[in-house]
């Protein structure tokens, strides 16, 4: 049920042309945000735009690679004023460590880091200015977990966390809320679904979860009903890192 209650304000969403990142960019524009979809596929986020339109919400699309520097500039150039930050956008690698290149190393780092970190420093400051703004970056339970040929990918979500809590205490003074959501096991394109079906029965639900089920956590806290809220990462991982 759409609530309009983030009518007028304009939401970016990173890698919003599947997954977690398309079923957020559905519901924020569902709730009266006018949605930036970013993505590298000007198919598909054009695709994602024509349904959010379709269905009498606003948006249009933003490309850009951020795993590349320069590209995070232009995303930032053409997205202009934004009032909400969704730090989606990433990639995983699962395997022994010594298999993983540096270079995919640094990628990882690229995409899932320094990315999130560019975006805030340009967009955190404005939303200050003004006095109000969120940001949610999509953190993982592997940034909690010892995840086994994990290591790399949940170094960088354990860096999402900690940037958090520091951009909530360098932020949150001038009104901006900054926090995290770090999903569970969840079907999403370009992930093994045998994988992800095993990673499902280790948690108490005893089953993987669904994008729109982060989106709809991701929605809760860039509005006005987590008025109170910053600093945090919401686990929603079916209870998994609870036991």
């Amino acid at each position: 049920m759409a609530t309009n209650d983030l009518t007028g304000l304009t939401a970016l969403v990173t890698g919003a042309t599947s997954g977690i990142g398309r079923a957020t960019a559905l519901t924020l524009a569902r709730d009266g945000a006018s949605v930036l979809v970013h993505g590298r596929n000007a198919d598909r986020g054009e695709a994602v735009v024509k349904e959010i339109t379709a269905a009498g919400g606003t948006a249009r699309f933003v490309a850009g690679d951020l795993g590349d520097v320069a590209d995070v500039q232009s995303v930032i150039d053409a997205a202009g004023d934004v009032d909400i930050l969704v730090n989606n956008a990433g990639f995983s690698w699962f395997g022994p460590t010594v298999e993983l290149p540096v270079e995919t190393f640094d990628a990882l780092f690229a995409a899932n880091v320094r990315a999130a970190y560019l975006l805030v420093a340009a967009f955190a400051p404005k939303m200050a200015a003004k006095g109000s703004g969120s940001i949610v970056s999509v953190d993982s339970m592997a940034g909690k977990l010892g995840l086994g040929g994990g290591a790399a990918y949940g170094a960088t979500k354990a860096a999402l966390t900690a940037l958090t809590r520091s951009w909530a205490a360098e932020f949150s003074p001038a009104g901006v809320r900054v926090n995290a959501v770090a999903p569970g096991p969840v079907f999403t394109e370009g992930t093994s679904e045998e994988l992800i079906t095993q990673l499902g029965t280790t948690t108490p639900f005893n089953r993987a979860g669904q994008p729109q089920e982060i989106a709809e956590a991701i929605r809760f806290l860039a509005s006005p009903k987590a008025s109170y809220i910053t600093g945090v990462t919401l686990s929603v991982d079916g209870g998994r890192t609870a036991i």
